[in-house]
């Protein structure tokens, strides 16, 4: 696949699109990708969603391997994720959350997970894998709250199921199409615009929320 050319609607560095990292790593770049953005509390900003719409996309396209490769190891990647980073939340307690800002981390990604899986309990594990950000908190937060192991795995089978198959083969059958097929870059960098809407209403929740705590009414 050519390589796209950025726009002003491509709000990522360019080393953390899709379509870069897929165009640069290949299959070992999207399963890496999936790996680290599932549990390694470094991921926050990785292309997660757009990054399996776009490998089922080009997998259509003859530019990855077959989908049925992609709707095998998509899922065993996210699944080993969340399993390391549910062991890192276990043996580091909630202390793991105590670390400085920095552009790749804030304090309102913790709130807005604790929010979530308060909301949602073990099926946090499940609904996060459709909601950035809180997508890598989760299973560091089960580990450090002593979510018992075998619910946890359970729930993160189906969550890494659901979303590594349901999203991949989105991108796959939309590939199929004319329109799509023809005009592949355009599509992605649309995919990578609104790939970005869920992670600013997240943010801007999470900041809504501090505010009014900050500023009680009365």
């Amino acid at each position: 696949m050519a390589a796209a050319q950025r726009t002003p609607l491509s709000l990522l560095p360019s080393w953390l699109e899709a379509e870069f990292l897929i165009e640069t790593f290949g299959m070992l770049g999207v399963l890496a990708t999936v790996f680290v953005e599932s549990g390694l509390l470094v991921g926050f900003l990785l292309p997660g969603d757009s990054l399996l719409f776009t490998a089922g996309l080009l997998s259509a396209n003859d530019v990855l391997p077959d989908v049925w490769v992609l709707l095998v190891t998509i899922p065993l990647a996210a699944i080993a994720g969340d399993q390391v980073g549910y062991a890192i939340g276990r043996k580091g307690g909630p202390a793991v959350f105590n670390r400085p800002e920095s552009r790749f981390f804030r304090r309102e990604y913790v709130e807005r997970a604790e929010l979530f899986f308060a909301e949602h309990g073990a099926r946090t594990i499940v609904l996060a894998r459709f909601v950035p950000i809180v997508r890598t908190l989760a299973p560091v937060m089960a580990g450090a709250a002593r979510m018992p192991y075998r619910t946890f795995v359970l729930f993160n089978l189906v969550g890494g199921v659901l979303w590594g198959v349901g999203v991949t083969l989105l991108g796959y059958f939309l590939g199929q199409i004319a329109f799509v097929h023809d005009n592949i870059e355009l599509i992605i960098i649309v995919i990578v615009a609104l790939s970005l809407i869920p992670v600013g209403l997240e943010l801007r929740r999470a900041r809504r929320v501090e505010w009014q705590s900050a500023n009680p009414p009365g």
